[in-house]
């Protein structure tokens, strides 16, 4: 008897609930239809409960159609509702007519939370802050401080110029540590790869605006460590012959022959070829004469070489030399060479009455200048008449120029002047070493 009912009572039992309890422990699965559109609905408003903005929001499920209606402050808002309510098991479709409010009270109130609490924030780390710019502070003061010293920078770079450069690059980096130890105390080291990444991209671009300035500032470096030439070297930089006033930042400065100022980009100097006169005392000066092809050439050339070898501006060594270089229609060049000593004798001076004395030399040793010859055709040759006029008499000897009068090197000296001048009153914009030139 009591095995039959015991039988009974099973068989009596729902369907629903033998599933209900075969299901695992933890999960509850609702058999109806409405009994899941309310489990459903419960729990999306749960979720939107503890959520801030979602207080005006209504939930109604039907078939697993959740629709929501109501307000929400601003529109990120509403898009983040389809998010939370489609991660809702047994969700098929999601009808949103939520609408943005209009109420201007409502609107700004999440704006002024969001300002206290960024405020409250601010105020929290203000003795952070005073620390961290006190350290910046300190550590940039310090390296500003070492930069102003003259002493190592004058001792490590050739002049001012280089100098200065060293004392801005420890600045730069002095502002570079102490902006990260200060990020550092804020706990922000990754706002400073941020900062350095702009900066980056920054200078990239402004290196491409003004890519002839800082090829020019990079020459200006360069020819201030190399000095390639000293205050009134005589030079030819790109064809243009001067003595050297300065050389600035920017520019190369000379004082050409005529007085006039000629200003060269650093950029130019450094890519051209430099010609320093000045570098060697001795120079040589060279110029042709022309004699005729009949005459004893063997002569010519010695008696030439005496006339050089007796100047007194001429050097003995090294010796003078002359030589035939060439032969014409109607002319021999002899080609002659001499050594003079700059600081003292004037090239273009000394060249001058080397020229006027050799042809002297040559003139009294009876070797002839060259004359043009030229050939008729087509004409007879008449008989020349008889002239009544007496016969002209030879030419009186020339007289001997005086060896060396009038070569020094006065307006050298007086060009020297003028640049030593100019270079007074402006002695701080020079990057040349008043010393001298060093050796490359």
């Amino acid at each position: 008897m009591l095995l039959a009912l015991s039988l009974w009572g099973v068989a009596a039992v729902p369907v629903s609930a033998q599933i209900a309890t075969e299901q695992p422990s933890g999960t509850i699965t609702v058999s109806d239809n409405a009994a899941q559109d309310a489990a459903i609905a419960r729990r999306i408003r749960d979720i939107l409960g503890e959520l801030d903005g979602y207080d005006d929001i209504s939930v109604t499920v039907t078939s697993g159609i959740v629709t929501l209606r109501g307000i929400t402050p601003d529109a990120a808002t509403t898009t983040r509702l389809d998010e939370l309510v489609s991660r809702v098991e047994g969700v098929v479709a999601i009808e949103n007519e939520v609408a943005e409010t209009t109420d201007v009270a409502e609107r700004l109130s999440p704006l002024v939370d969001r300002l206290r609490e960024r405020i409250a924030t601010v105020v929290s780390y203000l003795p952070l802050l005073a620390i961290a710019i006190a350290a910046f502070c300190a550590v940039v003061m310090l390296g500003f401080a070492i930069a102003r010293r003259q002493q190592p920078w004058t001792r490590m770079a050739p002049n001012a110029f280089i100098a200065d450069i060293y004392r801005q690059i420890l600045r730069l980096v002095t502002v570079i540590t102490a902006l990260v130890v200060a990020l550092d105390i804020l706990g922000a080291t990754a706002l400073l790869s941020t900062i350095l990444g702009a900066a980056g991209i920054a200078g990239l671009a402004i290196g491409f605006a003004v890519k002839d300035t800082v090829e020019n500032f990079i020459a200006s470096v360069l020819l201030s460590i190399r000095q390639p030439f000293k205050p009134n070297d005589t030079i030819e930089i790109d064809g243009d012959t001067g003595n050297v006033i300065r050389m600035t930042a920017r520019a190369t400065i000379l004082l050409s022959f005529d007085g006039n100022h000629i200003r060269i980009p650093n950029s130019t100097v450094f890519k051209s070829r430099i010609i320093n006169y000045t570098r060697n005392d001795e120079r040589r000066l060279t110029f042709d004469i022309g004699v005729a092809p009949d005459a004893d050439l063997a002569s010519a050339q010695q008696v030439a070489l005496v006339a050089l070898q007796e100047l007194p501006f001429v050097l003995a060594e090294p010796a003078p030399n002359a030589w035939l270089s060439g032969i014409g229609d109607s002319t021999v060049t002899l080609s002659l060479a001499a050594w003079i000593k700059q600081s003292e004798t004037s090239l273009v001076m000394a060249q001058s009455e080397a020229i006027r004395h050799s042809l002297t030399a040559l003139t009294e040793a009876g070797i002839d200048m060259p004359e043009p010859t030229y050939r008729l055709r087509g004409m007879t040759a008449a008989a020349p008449a008889a002239s009544s006029e007496p016969a002209t008499t030879a030419p009186p000897a020339r007289a001997k120029p005086i060896p060396g009068h009038g070569t020094g090197a006065e307006a050298e000296a007086s060009l020297k002047s003028m640049v030593n001048e100019e270079r007074e009153a402006l002695a701080d914009a020079d990057l040349l070493n008043r010393e001298g030139a060093n050796q490359e």
